[in-house]
């Protein structure tokens, strides 16, 4: 079966919740949306997870607008360097906490993000095709929903759109797939929000809400427990 998973946002006890709901195992494939940091607890409990997870199941990991401030803020793409202000007050100071970086600030001594992780940062995607979906962090660029081809949406879009849109959702295309987005979580999910042109599954974890996978093609729905909205 196929799954795709909402957003996560270092709530490492609900994706492993949601995993144990899951319980993917031979022929499954997992398709994560991105912003897997950021404001929750353990941002860097959950890349270590996802680490594990990939060594026994097939995933995919989309690049999230979280995960790209986070790159730029340690300076790994030069001139895209993201203003630390930005990303500190979205959130950013959580996972700075849990990778180190304010211990590191205090003693003087360099700041290290482990390996493996800078490696599952950097390799993440920003798009997925699998069958008739589209895999999306957020969205893609409004001008291109009604092309026609998807193939050509994807290419014109900029990394802006597909990782920072919040109108995918909302509008109408002709692109003859389903796109599956994240990003902009809602409170009353709905399984076709744009029937039947696309998917959103962020449900506001990390704000207290579930966390979300959707399988595919039957498109059922499979959460966690919400904990209250704050």
């Amino acid at each position: 079966m196929l799954y795709a998973i909402g957003d996560v946002h270092g709530e490492l006890e609900l994706l492993d919740e949601l995993l144990e709901k899951l319980s993917p195992g031979e022929g499954d494939r997992l398709v994560f949306l991105g912003d897997y940091v950021d404001r929750g607890p353990d941002p860097r409990g959950v890349v270590d997870r996802l680490l594990a997870l990939r060594e026994r199941v097939p995933c995919t990991f989309l690049l999230g607008n979280h995960e790209s401030m986070f790159l730029d803020f340690l300076g790994f793409r030069g001139d895209r360097y993201f203003g630390g202000d930005a990303f500190l007050t979205n959130g950013g100071d959580r996972t700075l906490a849990s990778y180190g970086w304010f211990d590191a600030l205090r003693t003087g001594e360099p700041f290290r993000l482990p390996e493996a992780h800078r490696r599952f940062f950097e390799d993440c995607v920003l798009w997925h095709e699998d069958g008739d979906y589209v895999f999306v962090h957020a969205g893609l660029a409004e001008e291109t929903l009604r092309s026609g081809d998807v193939h050509w949406a994807l290419r014109r879009s900029r990394p802006e759109d597909l990782l920072w849109n919040r109108t995918t959702g909302d509008l109408p295309h002709k692109l003859g797939v389903t796109i599956v987005y994240g990003h902009t979580p809602r409170h009353d999910l709905q399984v076709r929000w744009n029937p039947p042109f696309s998917i959103g599954i962020d449900t506001g974890a990390v704000y207290g809400g579930p966390l979300t996978a959707i399988r595919l093609p039957d498109e059922t729905l499979i959460q966690t427990r919400a904990r209250g909205r704050v």
